[in-house]
């Protein structure tokens, strides 16, 4: 692999961003509240799967920083952050294959961010769609929700970053990061590799109990955690919808842990048996949570340990970080 200045002759381009090893991947998660299995299959699952694959030098971000737009405590802010690490250690994410970290280790993201606003106009940030969101529901609007995608920005370039793993809806994000890149490159010279978004449409929208997406904001989630008492509520409280004697919504459940074809017999031997299918369910998402749920109440135990492997996460970050800002910070003429 490349370890010096990349020399593009033939496009008349000098690159100051280098490659050093397997392309990098960079996803964050905001410590906002309990997750919940359409948080596991809708993002969570594929960090864990494309980390073990090995194609990519993977970073995961607890994006504190961006959660302070709705977070306004301290204290359930470092409840919430400890949670979430503890999430992502649960379900498999591995330090040692990994970088874990808190945005708010590294300075560098609201450095970044600011060099970054210098060089973008209102009128572009109106357009993005949490403004547009927060705009049209009447709502007063933060400097930090109106400057959000800036910050996310900064968190994807910061890293060299090639990949970054979105689900359709926030396509949006890597777009701004992409503009932004262009634009520093076009008026400072080329810093910054434009990022890829990885987009998974086999990833469906994951229902909740009541059909609608699941979300914490609807009410209708299983949590990702949940002992067997809650999973048997929950499921007991999934609207059964049918759709030719099969219960939609169990069935749309289901299919995420089991396949189709494992299923069928199932679903066909118990057509219109509600109770029987929900019964079903409820064993095999009790079968499926149980080993992250012992991991998660395991690691609950150690929370100085837990918080180790976020400082070394920082470390990490923090030294790949800074190795960018050394190029930008020359490029702009404070160094």
């Amino acid at each position: 692999m490349t370890t010096g200045p990349v020399n593009t002759a033939a496009a008349g381009i000098c690159y100051r961003y280098v490659m050093t090893g397997k392309p990098i991947l960079l996803s964050g998660v905001k410590p906002t509240g309990d997750a919940h299995i359409g948080n596991y299959f809708g993002a969570l699952k594929q960090f864990v799967d494309m980390q073990n694959r090995g194609t990519h030098e993977c970073y995961f971000m607890i994006a504190d920083y961006h959660a302070l737009n709705s977070v306004q405590n301290a204290e359930e802010m470092r409840k919430l952050t400890h949670e979430l690490a503890l999430t992502f250690l649960a379900i498999g994410i591995d330090p040692k294959k990994a970088v874990l970290f808190k945005q708010s280790d590294v300075s560098a993201h609201t450095e970044l961010a600011w060099i970054f606003d210098t060089l973008t106009t209102m009128p572009y940030l109106e357009r993005a769609h949490a403004y547009k969101d927060a705009e049209a529901k009447g709502k007063e609007i933060s400097v930090g929700t109106f400057n959000y995608p800036m910050l996310m920005a900064a968190d994807i370039l910061l890293y060299d970053t090639s990949t970054v793993p979105v689900g359709q809806d926030q396509k949006q994000h890597i777009e701004y990061a992409r503009d932004t890149a262009e634009k520093f490159n076009r008026v400072y010279g080329d810093t910054f590799r434009l990022p890829e978004p990885l987009i998974m449409p086999e990833v469906a929208v994951v229902p909740g109990i009541d059909g609608q997406k699941m979300s914490k904001s609807y009410g209708n989630t299983i949590p990702l955690f949940a002992s067997r008492a809650v999973i048997e509520e929950k499921v007991k409280g999934i609207v059964t919808d049918s759709d030719g004697d099969v219960p939609t919504n169990v069935y749309a459940i289901h299919k995420l842990i089991k396949s189709p074809e494992r299923l069928a017999p199932l679903y066909e031997e118990h057509r219109g048996k509600y109770k029987v299918l929900k019964d079903a369910l409820v064993e095999d998402l009790d079968a499926f949570i149980a080993p992250m749920r012992t991991r998660y109440e395991e690691l609950a135990k150690s929370p100085k340990k837990v918080a180790a492997l976020l400082e070394r996460g920082g470390k990490q970050a923090q030294k790949k970080a800074e190795e960018r800002m050394k190029l930008v910070r020359k490029a702009v003429g404070v160094r």
